[in-house]
């Protein structure tokens, strides 16, 4: 059993199969995170993208030509109650509350500028917050009236996507979330061949998507020159930071309502296709993946495969101006065996590995000694336990 992460039929919520996910209690202080950018839509509404994600689903290789005419007024209510009203604000300091003053009136005129084109996407206000490892994250504020634009024109574009990406990636869509994708990683893991774990990091995704690519992937499914053009707004916007204003020519800030549907499309077509290919082409066993976002965690059967894999990989992101992250990118021996099979060769227990806020760690069940996955919350504070490792040599 070659092919990995397969599912045959849609869920009973009718979202598209989540693979090897089982109704497992949840470890405890397991992040709940279901995220659903643009999902919340009036009846009135659905029919319209109803028939777009209808078409998209029978059609494959279909490019849509009229998208734009989704964005309706109606959508944008939808979208501006959708959002978060203790959100930070952008540079435009506007407040959710203070927008909703004449709420009607605004979105009248924001429906306008987009529908003639002469809507025009603000810079991102950016900001800093720690990591884990003691450095910093930049993330990226938009302004209140982007955030709901982009939220309307996320909704559209997932009823179009939502039907091609594959059921391993797990990342901000709708039906998925960080628990699907934890116990996606415990079924493999606990009930498939793996052996060898990749603990794979992608060095600053989110500021390296390469803008041309990106416009590419998008339009082997979009053909609606204003749709593009809106999208290309976004992308060149800039951030503001200190007042200061910078181009962006790649990359897409991260934290902006628009960037975790981007990210998706970008790495279906970089990542999940080309892994889909290369463990139907390439691999002797059996190799399972789960990504969530940029993050993303892969099972080997075998270490001959693993090794390969990890090569083509940096190869297949150096094509797309990606490349792995040398000192958190990782081969490790894991899995029912990993053990047993150390200890004969004199070897210390097996190494963990982080996935979305827990340590995986090979344990044993306290009756019958059976083996066990076991998960707990990497803890926040800073210490040499939460030192990145090197990658193990290839």
């Amino acid at each position: 059993m070659k092919r990995a992460n397969k599912g045959a039929q849609p869920e009973g919520n009718g979202q598209p199969p989540a693979e090897f996910v089982e109704k497992r209690p949840p470890a405890k202080g397991n992040p709940v995170q279901t995220t659903v950018t643009g999902t919340q839509r009036p009846e009135a509404a659905s029919s319209g993208l109803d028939r777009v994600r209808e078409a998209a689903k029978r059609d494959k290789e279909r490019r849509f030509t009229n998208l734009l005419h989704h964005v309706t007024v109606e959508r944008l209510h939808t979208a501006y109650r959708g959002l978060n009203p203790k959100a930070a604000s952008g540079v435009d300091e506007v407040t959710w509350q203070e927008y909703g003053e004449g709420l009607d009136e605004r979105l009248a005129v924001l429906h306008d500028q987009i529908q003639s084109v002469t809507y025009r996407a603000r810079p991102s206000k950016r900001v800093w917050i720690p990591k884990g490892d003691g450095k910093k994250r930049p993330i990226g504020i938009a302004a209140l009236e982007d955030k709901i634009v982009q939220q309307a024109l996320a909704e559209v574009l997932q009823s179009i996507y939502e039907e091609d990406f594959l059921g391993f990636s797990y990342g901000f869509r709708p039906g998925r979330s960080q628990h699907k994708a934890l116990d996606a990683i415990y079924v493999a893991i606990t009930q498939r061949k793996v052996s060898w774990v990749l603990d794979a990091d992608i060095r600053s995704f989110y500021d390296s998507l390469d803008h041309q690519w990106l416009m590419k992937f998008v339009e082997h499914r979009i053909a609606d020159q204003r749709m593009l053009r809106l999208i290309r707004k976004f992308l060149r916007a800039g951030v503001s930071e200190d007042g200061k204003w910078s181009k962006t020519v790649v990359g897409t800030p991260q934290g902006a309502v628009i960037s975790s549907l981007l990210a998706n499309i970008y790495l279906h077509y970089v990542l999940d296709l080309w892994v889909n290919r290369w463990r139907d082409h390439r691999a002797r066993g059996e190799v399972y993946i789960v990504r969530y976002a940029d993050d993303f965690v892969m099972g080997f059967q075998y270490r001959s495969d693993a090794r390969m894999f990890q090569i083509e990989l940096a190869e297949r992101l150096a094509k797309f101006g990606l490349e792995l992250h040398q000192d958190k990118t990782r081969l490790i021996e894991f899995g029912r065996f990993a053990a047993s099979n150390r200890r004969e060769r004199g070897e210390r227990k097996p190494e963990t590995f982080d996935f979305l806020g827990f340590t995986h760690i090979c344990a044993r069940k306290r009756k019958g000694g059976d083996f066990a996955l076991r998960r707990k919350t990497i803890s926040k504070r800073l210490s040499p336990c939460l030192t990145p490792r090197k990658t193990t040599s290839i």
